[in-house]
């Protein structure tokens, strides 16, 4: 926090992978293995990043334990020294524990950034606006919106029948659509084509294109959010999907830099599995396991509290050189 606490800072959920060849590691399954780009036998582990002053460090941690091989299977929990506490956490759940733990930690952190994995949870959704922050966050293309605010009937006292306790959409209201039927039906003239960060091979440029919709929570109108989608230049037909809640004023610069700003945490899992072991360790255990993650994230914050002292210092103006 002091070296990168930044009131303006994005956290970023996203995953990693570690490719196991035995089934004795805690959390160990044939599960969709990232770093192979295919279901293999891994550990799978739910990280939360941060992005502030411009560097990029890891905040927090879970191991992900699948539910079917191991929350029930007492003799493999215990083998693996597993502690009774701990159940089965999805991978959104795991991101709204440690984005709470880092609020009750003082981290400042403005944004919330992440995949489809977790946009698609209302749950993780909710959390982050009623802490008060705010998110732009991928979805599926089939996620359902309003582009107006339908009117809604209230419950209301009747006479005979069971009485009607749950608020519904007013008779005649527009059904909500799925974002992807939306964007289609935008105009050319909305796309901005928009660059926002370096890639190895020069700028990465996409073209760009946002508007105010209403989210659909259980099937009644939500907050009102901004609908931004992401089109490739080269694949037209390559489109993504973003859900973000913020303020209205928000420039569609800003909400383009949330979005990419995901890509950041990629970068640390890539520096730290290069650098620091992130995923050089032999321990089956539970407990092993976090001792191992925590010391190789703590020494990637230190490698990056290093760049970012160079960085500092070559930014400094040169001084005049004595008379």
């Amino acid at each position: 926090m002091e070296r990168f606490g930044d009131e303006e800072g994005i956290g970023v959920v996203d995953e990693t992978s570690f490719p196991k060849k035995g089934n004795k590691s805690a959390g160990v399954a044939k599960q969709y293995c990232g770093a192979m780009g295919k279901l293999e036998n891994c550990q799978v582990s739910t990280v939360l990043s941060y992005v502030g002053r411009g560097n990029h460090v890891f905040l927090d941690r879970r191991l992900y334990l699948p539910e079917e091989e191991w929350t029930w299977d007492q003799d493999r929990r215990a083998e693996a020294m597993v502690p009774e506490s701990v159940r089965f956490e999805t991978k959104p759940e795991q991101a709204i524990i440690m984005f709470r733990h880092a609020r009750e930690q003082g981290v400042p952190m403005c944004w919330v950034t992440g995949d489809e994995v977790y946009g698609d949870s209302p749950r993780l959704r909710e959390t982050i606006q009623a802490a008060g922050r705010f998110y732009v966050l991928a979805v599926a293309a089939n996620t359902r919106v309003w582009k107006e605010l339908p009117a809604i009937q209230e419950p209301k006292e009747q006479t005979g029948g069971r009485p009607r306790r749950a608020r519904r959409l007013a008779e005649g209201s527009p059904q909500s659509q799925m974002v992807s039927e939306i964007v289609a039906a935008w105009p050319r003239k909305m796309w901005q084509r928009l660059s926002v960060m370096e890639g190895e091979k020069g700028s990465i440029t996409y073209d760009w294109a946002c508007q105010p919709v209403v989210e659909s929570r259980d099937q009644l109108p939500g907050p009102d959010i901004w609908l931004l989608a992401r089109c490739s230049i080269s694949t037209p037909d390559e489109l993504a999907y973003y859900l973000c809640y913020a303020p209205p004023a928000t420039a569609l610069r800003v909400l383009i830099w949330m979005a990419s700003s995901r890509y950041t945490v990629e970068q640390c899992i890539k520096e730290a599995k290069g650098e620091t072991g992130l995923n050089e360790y032999e321990v089956r255990f539970w407990h092993s396991w976090h001792r191992h993650i925590t010391l190789s994230m703590m020494a990637h914050a230190w490698l990056a509290s290093i760049r970012a002292a160079e960085r500092e210092k070559k930014a400094r103006p040169a001084r005049n050189s004595p008379n």
